[in-house]
């Protein structure tokens, strides 16, 4: 059997980016003749069309999609590969691509960050942050080596490691009179005074959960797009809202009147480590995530 070279599945790829042969062959560093050529060897070797060319766009082909995907994982494996062999199978060198999720990044990694530079002065570390479905389908494509979200997440063809729980904290104004913080109780809250992230954010589903809000009439409509615009609308005593414990001392809470209170036992979300099933460094991101657990 033929088998596609690496340098054409990079240039594959790069098409893919580009949605452009003249700019695809410049990220390459070759002439557009080449590419071009390089591209249509690859569709001979698979027996498949993989790009619709017109004068104008570049459209993948469905078949061009999935070959992209799993061309992405052929290269990160090749380059695990050649990592493997120049370092000696040295533990967490080399480049790592990790993808974070914004609702643990802003807490945990400036702490945890420095710690690991300097125990692992030989890591190359690529973070990638956004939202949890985000950051799995690139974890998924190959993008991104390993994955560090709050669980549980619907996840599938992954392998995943707990590290700690992360407590939710009941966040309001200081002077608020919306609810008594030393004696929450949540059915003596009025309607709308539960702010929230917008859809997409995986700590609105974990604090629905985590925190027993059975009534949607508490919580209002309009969600927040991101933590600091969270934490403002409460500073501003708009409604009250649920902070994990991470954000303790944060910077996002310095200059605001937000205090946070610890809940019960039961409320918490689970902070862990996702990354592939099968890849080839699962040791490597069990020995990071010892470390972020031991360094929060």
């Amino acid at each position: 059997m033929q088998l596609p070279t690496i340098k054409q599945l990079q240039y594959f790829l790069a098409l893919t980016e580009t949605r452009h042969f003249g700019r695809a062959a410049d990220l390459c560093f070759v002439s557009q003749s080449a590419f071009s050529n390089a591209i249509q060897a690859l569709e001979t070797t698979l027996g498949a069309q993989l790009v619709d060319r017109t004068n104008r766009n570049v459209t993948i082909t469905a078949t061009g999609q999935e070959v992209a995907t799993q061309g992405r994982l052929v290269i990160r494996d090749a380059e695990s590969l050649v990592e493997i062999a120049r370092g000696g199978n040295e533990p967490l060198a080399g480049e790592l691509r990790l993808g974070v999720i914004p609702t643990i990044a802003p807490f945990m990694l400036p702490q945890a960050l420095p710690r690991l530079r300097k125990h692992y002065p030989k890591l190359e570390l690529l973070l990638t942050e956004d939202q949890t479905e985000r950051v799995y389908r690139r974890l998924m494509d190959g993008e991104l080596d390993v994955v560090l979200l709050a669980l549980p997440w619907q996840l599938q063809g992954t392998q995943e490691m707990p590290l700690f729980k992360d407590r939710f904290c009941l966040a309001c104004r200081d002077d608020t009179a919306r609810v008594d913080p030393e004696n929450y109780r949540f059915n003596r809250l009025d309607s709308d005074s539960i702010l929230l992230l917008e859809d997409g954010h995986c700590l609105r589903e974990h604090a629905l959960a985590a925190c027993r809000i059975r009534s949607t009439q508490k919580v209002r409509r309009f969600g927040a797009s991101s933590l600091l615009t969270l934490i403002e609308m409460v500073d501003a005593d708009l409604g009250i809202t649920f902070l994990p414990e991470m954000a303790h001392d944060s910077s996002m809470l310095r200059n605001t009147r937000v205090k946070l209170y610890t809940m019960g036992e039961q409320s918490y979300r689970t902070i862990g480590l996702v990354w592939r099933k099968g890849s080839q460094r699962a040791d490597e991101f069990r020995l990071l995530g010892e470390f972020l657990r031991d360094n929060r």
